[in-house]
């Protein structure tokens, strides 16, 4: 696979004071430390696979359920499975991996010990994902892998060529974070492998911290951001929303089952009348509870979300918090 290169130009602060000068800050740290784990000691590799093949619910599959399915033999349909799930651990393979480059950039412009002492950890946990989802793509799936999306691709551009260490946080440890989080989640909760729930259960352990460091650094920026320089940054926000929201659909998993272009159109139109209809629907009921109630709410507290963005995240379904 191609190397992708993006230049990223940026100042590295030397700190000469190691006093502890951010008490939250410091015990974020020292929580790191404590929890970490380790890909080849602690995940259980000789878990027996499951019986029938499936290493998620098939509820999980966009079109369980739909015509196209019923008419599916069972070969087809753990195999689409397979491919759905390798699908979206590629897209978060290459995004543990974003933010492994986007982390070590933060220990050099980051000021403050303890925020560069924190980053330091994130990326040896980042690091770790990147090793077992891989890990466990080439044990149970094959080393199926698939393309990084458009939508990904762009995101990580802009956060890893910006020079700006809150920008960077605002989109990797608020947004992009809080997605993959969601999706971690929905993977634990429905994996019919104990080996993947297991790894997210691990993986999870880390990413509560991620989303703390930027809850912790952000507030005090926002709080003293010019009215333009606060403007550009909910402008900023907004548009990595937007980038998770859209886009993340596994055509290429049903390329490789056959599905004709007409077909794919199908499937997504199927995906989206069940989601419109069915408040219970997997994926509706996943992102209301975690990509909404989390990722929105917290942006919306520290401010980076206000009443002058309302219409234009309602354009993607997200009803912005009502002021206190």
């Amino acid at each position: 696979m191609d190397r992708r290169v993006i230049p990223s130009p940026m100042d590295t602060v030397f700190e000469f004071d190691y006093a502890v000068q951010a008490e939250d800050m410091r015990s974020l740290y020292e929580k790191a430390k404590r929890d970490q784990w380790n890909a080849s000691r602690d995940i259980p590799w000789d878990t027996p696979e499951p019986s029938d093949g499936r290493t998620l619910a098939d509820e999980l599959v966009d079109i369980y359920g739909s015509p196209i399915w019923n008419k599916m033999s069972e070969k087809e349909r753990v195999e689409l499975n397979q491919r759905i799930t390798a699908w979206r651990l590629s897209v978060l393979v290459y995004g543990e991996q974003g933010a492994l480059l986007a982390c070590s950039q933060l220990v050099d412009t980051v000021s403050g010990t303890d925020q560069k002492f924190f980053q330091a950890t994130q990326v040896m946990d980042e690091a770790r994902h990147n090793e077992v989802l891989e890990r466990y793509i080439a044990t149970r799936l094959n080393g199926l892998h698939y393309p990084m999306p458009e939508n990904e691709r762009v995101l990580f551009d802009s956060i890893l060529s910006d020079s700006r260490w809150y920008i960077k946080t605002i989109a990797l440890q608020l947004v992009a974070e809080t997605f993959a989080v969601s999706m971690f989640k929905m993977m634990a909760e429905c994996a019919q492998d104990p080996l993947l729930q297991e790894i997210c259960r691990r993986i999870l352990q880390d990413e509560s911290r991620h989303m703390g460091f930027g809850m912790l650094a952000l507030p005090e920026v926002i709080r003293e951001a010019s009215p333009a320089e606060h403007r550009e940054m909910e402008d900023f926000t907004c548009v990595a929303i937007e980038k998770v929201l859209t886009g993340f659909f596994p055509v290429d998993a049903y390329r490789d089952m056959g599905f004709s272009a007409a077909q794919i159109r199908e499937v997504q139109a199927y995906r989206r009348d069940v989601a419109a209809r069915n408040d219970y629907a997997v994926f509706r009921k996943y992102f209301k509870r975690d990509m909404h109630a989390a990722m929105v709410s917290n942006l919306a507290r520290i401010g980076l979300l206000t009443e002058r963005v309302r219409p234009r995240l309602a354009a993607l379904g997200i009803e912005l918090p009502s002021a206190a």
